[in-house]
Order: C-alpha cells, then sequence, then structure tokens
C-alpha cells in the first residue's frame, strides 16, 4: 500500500484511530487532533448559527447577508478564545468542571463578539438568534466532548481481560486511582466496587463503580464477586489501622496491594497508582517518632563521627541517619572491606554535593593496636559501636569468637575512644542481654558492664542503647521465610509460643541517635519495642503475603534452639524505671559492675574450653548486684 504524505498525518500508522487496541485518542498526535477538533467546531459554529436562524422563521431562505456576517464573526471569534484558553489542547479523557468552564466563556465571549459586530455593520442585535444560538452552540461543542470521552472509555474499558479490583477507601485518593485505572487501557487492574467505613458511601456510585459495604465485610465481597486484587487507597492510614483492614484482606485470596503513603504522594515521588504489595514492615512498624533536631544536631552536625560496623544492617543505617546531619566528618569502619565499599558508595553518591568528608578504615576490633591508631588519627568526637557478633546459634558454636568480638571488641573500642578523648561512645546491645541463656546474650551484656565501668573512669560519656530484633537485619527472620515459601515450603517455626520484639532497621537507628543526644554517662538506654509479636503469626502473615495460604505452605516447628528463650525482656527486674527521657526510650537502673571478674575471665580465656567459657559467660552475665541510686537524665 502507498502512503502519500499528508500535512495532518506526518507519519503513516494503521492503528492511529483503531480505538479497539485500546489506545483511542491516545494514538493521535497533537497537530492531528487540532485539525479534527477546528474541522468539527467549524461544522458545529456554522449548523448552530443556521439552524438557529431556522427556528426562528420557520424558513429554508437562511443564507442572508446579516446571517454570514454573524457566522463568519462566530467562526473566527470560537477559534481565537478556543485557542486564547487553550480548549483544543484538553485531553478529554480527563475532563471536568474546569474544561466544561472554559467551553462556556470560549462559547460566550464569541457571541458577544458576535453581538458586537452586528451592532457595528448593521447598526442591530440580533438578541433572539444570538440566544439560540449560545444554546445550540453550547449543547453540540460540550456534547461532541462529551461523546469524545464516552467512546474512548469505552474502549479503554473493554481493552483486553482486566482483574476486577476492589479499592478500600472511597476517599479523595481511592477516587483518583479509580479514575485513573478506568482510563488506562494498559493496566490489568479494573476497578469493580468499593469499601469503606463511612456509612454515608454505602450504596452510592462514584464513577458508576458502587460502594457496597464495609472494611469488616471484605472479605464476603470479595468470594460473592470474585475479587482478583485489593487495593487500600487510604495514604493516611497509621498501622493499628492498617493492621486491622489487612487482616479482614488475608482472609480472601486475593492479592493486596496498597498504594504509597501520605508524604511520598504530597512531594510527588510518586503517584497514586504506583502500588506495592504489602510488606510486613507496614503491620510491625509503629508511627514515626519525630526527632529532637536541635539536640541531635548539636553533638553530630560539623562534628567528627566513627561508626564501626559500619557495614552492617544496624551500622549503615546509623551512618545514613547520621549523615542527613551533615557532620563534618563520618569514618566508616568495618572488618569486611566489601560491605565498607558498598555504604561509601552509596553515601558519596547522596551526599557528594556536600561538604561531608568520608573516611573508610578496615580494621578488627580485637586488634587493639590498631583501634588505638585508628581513633588518634581521626580523633572522632562521637563513636557509634555497632560492631557485633548476633547470631544466637552460631555463637553457641563457637563462644570463643563470641568472646573476642563482644567482650574483648568492645573493650578496645572503648579504651580506644578514652585514651583519645572521645566526647561520647555509645554502644548498641540488645535484649538477648537481660537476663541471658545464650552465650550472645551474654557477651553482649558483658560488654555493657564494661561500657558502665568506662563511664566511670573515662571523661568520655559511654552508653549502651538496648533493643530487640529489627526487621531485615541480617538474619532476620522474615527473609528466611521468604526463601522457603518461593521453594514451596514449609515455612519452619521453632515454638509455637515464640515471641519477639520488632523494629525497622531506620526506625531503631533513629533511636539509637536520639539516645546519643540524651547521654549524660552511664545510662542503658531502652527502645520501647512495643507489643511482642507471636512469630507462628509473621509466619502467618508472610504467607499470606506471598499470595498463599497457610494451608498450602504449610508450617513446622522444629522445637527450641539452644540459647533461645521463648520470650525475650529489655530490662531486668532490677533495672525497671517506668519514666520515658523521651518518646520510646526509656533509661535503665545503674547498676554495680564488677569489672575484675570481667578481667579475670580475660586473663583465662586463653584456657578454657568451649564449655567452660560458655558457663563462665552465662555466670558472669547473670550475677549482678543493683546499686540504691537512679542516673537522672536532663536536657
Amino acid at each position: 500500500m502507498e502512503c502519500r504524505y499528508n500535512p495532518f498525518i506526518s507519519r503513516y500508522n494503521p492503528s492511529l484511530f483503531d480505538l479497539s487496541s485500546g489506545k483511542g485518542e491516545l494514538a493521535l498526535t497533537y497537530r492531528q487532533r487540532l485539525s479534527l477538533l477546528i474541522i468539527i467546531d467549524s461544522f458545529i459554529v456554522l449548523t448552530a448559527i443556521f439552524f438557529s436562524r431556522f427556528l426562528l422563521d420557520a424558513s429554508l431562505n437562511v443564507i442572508t447577508a446579516p446571517i454570514v456576517i454573524s457566522s463568519i464573526t462566530l467562526l473566527l471569534s470560537h477559534h481565537f478564545f478556543s485557542f486564547y484558553y487553550k480548549l483544543y489542547k484538553k485531553a478529554w479523557e480527563y475532563a471536568s468542571v474546569g474544561e466544561l468552564m472554559i467551553i462556556t466563556k470560549a462559547v460566550s465571549f464569541s457571541i458577544v463578539t458576535a453581538a458586537i459586530i452586528q451592532q457595528i455593520a448593521m447598526q442591530d442585535v440580533f438578541f433572539r438568534l444570538l440566544a439560540v444560538t449560545w444554546m445550540i452552540h453550547m449543547l453540540l461543542i460540550g456534547g461532541s466532548r462529551l461523546c469524545w470521552r464516552i467512546v474512548t472509555s469505552k474502549y479503554h474499558k473493554n481493552g483486553g481481560q482486566r482483574k476486577k479490583t476492589l479499592i478500600v477507601g472511597a476517599g479523595s485518593a481511592g477516587t483518583m486511582l479509580a479514575r485513573q485505572l478506568l482510563r488506562n487501557s494498559e493496566t490489568e487492574l479494573m476497578p469493580s466496587m468499593f469499601v469503606d467505613d463511612d456509612v454515608n458511601k454505602h450504596n452510592l456510585d462514584i464513577m458508576g463503580i458502587p460502594v457496597v459495604g464495609g472494611v469488616a465485610s471484605i472479605a464476603s465481597i470479595a468470594r460473592m464477586h470474585k475479587i482478583d486484587n485489593i487495593v487500600i487507597a487510604i495514604p493516611s492510614l497509621n498501622k493499628k489501622q492498617l493492621n486491622t483492614i489487612f487482616t479482614e484482606c488475608a482472609k480472601t485470596t486475593a492479592k493486596t496491594q496498597i498504594i504509597p503513603m501520605l508524604e511520598d504522594l504530597a512531594t510527588g515521588k510518586v503517584s497514586v497508582n504506583q502500588f506495592r504489595d504489602v510488606q510486613v514492615e507496614d503491620l510491625l512498624g509503629r508511627e514515626p517518632v519525630e526527632l529532637d533536631i536541635d539536640s541531635i544536631s548539636g553533638y553530630v552536625t560539623q562534628k567528627v563521627v566513627m561508626v564501626t560496623g559500619a557495614g552492617g544492617s544496624i551500622g549503615s543505617e546509623v551512618c545514613r541517619q547520621i549523615s542527613k546531619f551533615l557532620p563534618e566528618k563520618l569514618i566508616l569502619l568495618g572488618h569486611g572491606e566489601n560491605s565498607i565499599y558498598s555504604i561509601e558508595m552509596e553515601l558519596r553518591e547522596l551526599y557528594g554535593h556536600t561538604k561531608i568528608q568520608f573516611a573508610t578504615e578496615i580494621a578488627d576490633l580485637q586488634d587493639a593496636d590498631k583501634m588505638l591508631a585508628v581513633m588518634q588519627a581521626h580523633r572522632p568526637q562521637v563513636v557509634y559501636h555497632a560492631a557485633a557478633h548476633k547470631h544466637v546459634p552460631l555463637m553457641e558454636r563457637n563462644p570463643e569468637e563470641a568472646f573476642k568480638n563482644n567482650v574483648l571488641g568492645t573493650l578496645n573500642a572503648a579504651k580506644a575512644a578514652s585514651m583519645s578523648r572521645v566526647d561520647t561512645f555509645v554502644m548498641i546491645s540488645t535484649d538477648k542481654a537481660v537476663n541471658p541463656t545464650s552465650v550472645m546474650g551474654a557477651t553482649k551484656r558483658i560488654a555493657e558492664m564494661i561500657i558502665q565501668h568506662m563511664d566511670r573512669i573515662s571523661s568520655t560519656k559511654f552508653v549502651a542503647v538496648r533493643f530487640g530484633n529489627v526487621l531485615g537485619s541480617r538474619g532476620s527472620v522474615i527473609p528466611l521465610f521468604k526463601k522457603q515459601i518461593e521453594k514451596g515450603g514449609p515455612v519452619t517455626v521453632t515454638h509455637p509460643d515464640m515471641v519477639r520484639y520488632f523494629m525497622t532497621i531506620p526506625e531503631a537507628s533513629r533511636l539509637v541517635i536520639q539516645a546519643g543526644a540524651l547521654a549524660n554517662g552511664g545510662e542503658i538506654f531502652v527502645l520501647d519495642m512495643g507489643d511482642p509479636v507471636k512469630i507462628t503469626d509473621l509466619a502467618q502473615n508472610v504467607i499470606r503475603m506471598s499470595g498463599y495460604t497457610v494451608e498450602e505452605i504449610g508450617i513446622q516447628y522444629t522445637g527450641i534452639r539452644p540459647g533461645e528463650k521463648l520470650f525475650e525482656e529489655m530490662l531486668k527486674e532490677n533495672e525497671m524505671n517506668d519514666q520515658q527521657v523521651y518518646p520510646k526510650i526509656y533509661i535503665g537502673k545503674s547498676i554495680e559492675v564488677d569489672f575484675e571478674e570481667i578481667e579475670e575471665i580475660i586473663r583465662d580465656f586463653n584456657g578454657m574450653n568451649k564449655a567452660e567459657l560458655r558457663v563462665r559467660l552465662l555466670d558472669l552475665a547473670n550475677n549482678v548486684v543493683v546499686l540504691p541510686k537512679f542516673v537522672s537524665v536532663t536536657g
């Protein structure tokens, strides 16, 4: 087929007007749309004035000099005002009240212009003719755009097999999402109905989509109408509300997704139709705590800061959070070169435009001389000690490594900090240090004791921050569950009554930094971890989020591993202090530390076997005496 050049169609496209392709009007270029609309509007304008003359005079003799002058004036003025108000640039598949107002202005000003020309040329204004013309003009121009929208929308909806989608939330975000899904023929989701807890919206139709009930009826609605997908479209939900909604969605076989958070929509990072799967972090995380920016800036901004274990999950996030406060220099210290390189490259990319100096140090905490040399070289004012061995079963089998890294390594870092006159040293601890039954927990408890002892003999302020499991960290249970589900199951849980505290990595890191700003020295800060979570419930949620039922994957109980407890504690009985020093941050009571016992176990370490070392560590960690005084925190 030979295709000749056409000034209105610059490139041949056989599907240009193929509405059945699902693209409809979107296949037209601007020049093609402009040409088509000018032709349609010209026909409408001329039809309106000549038909008005016919209606008024009931005669076919409508072509007269006054009518011809009026029609030419009306035609030219219509196109002038259409270009002026950009009527031809509107995408009519997204038309609303604003576009109707523009049509009204263009038509009305065109009629006024025609009236002025009539007065000048004929010394008379045909008011009846112009009034009828205005009504027909408005009806046909508005009607043509409406027909355009109806036709394209019809073919968009019929474009292929689309999945029936239930939208949770019939507010502004939900209706915006529904509108975009209806108009986007390329998405596989077709909005079929809303649910909303606002009873005033029940039984109403929004854009032709019914509001069929509240959140409590999601399961029955999904079964009755064979819903394929559920999209939660309430960006302002708090975690508790989201948990309630997801619990109902989990009773169905539909895939559940969520639109972005309100702040991401407001800042334009993402659009409302860029929804994602619901993550465990959405359900277990808490509402974010506002940080005391002034107090943090006072001890981090324009200061030299060192982070040990900077390549780990917590350490790397601490680095990210600290960088936001623009320190003068940030030293990334770690034992693994690949992880240190990775976080260095990430920070340089994000903050390369700032004056932050990023320095990297590959060092072993067990090398006391190296740690002192690094501290002396950089002279940090603040140190975050995140480096540690944290895997409970592995440390049970290798107690000597846990001791060398968590106890000797912490002692080396603390002594180097003290000798280098560091202002504040913050050690990151764990809830497993409370009444420890594992080697890992015992070594972390002894590390806390070292920190409190160093605070008593040094000008450096030494503090520890204690929290529970973090979601997404290395060794976290959630990645393990996901791998097991990918393989078809079963998901393994040690005990049906096993519970743990959970916190997201960013939240834990922010609170660690905040606790450092509150430090007076010697405190053990305890982060409020919220309510403990049953691991069985967590496993069931991960299975459902992966699109399976618990019956399909299965849960297998393997028995408690050596060193594990059914539940963790954040404070020992003799450490309890109910007063919060900051939202979600508590402080434990000061305890007496017998450092001579720690020095003794360090001396005897090389002569002990694994079993002896394990017993000595647990005995030392579980035998402390309470001091009668409280640590006070001010400011």
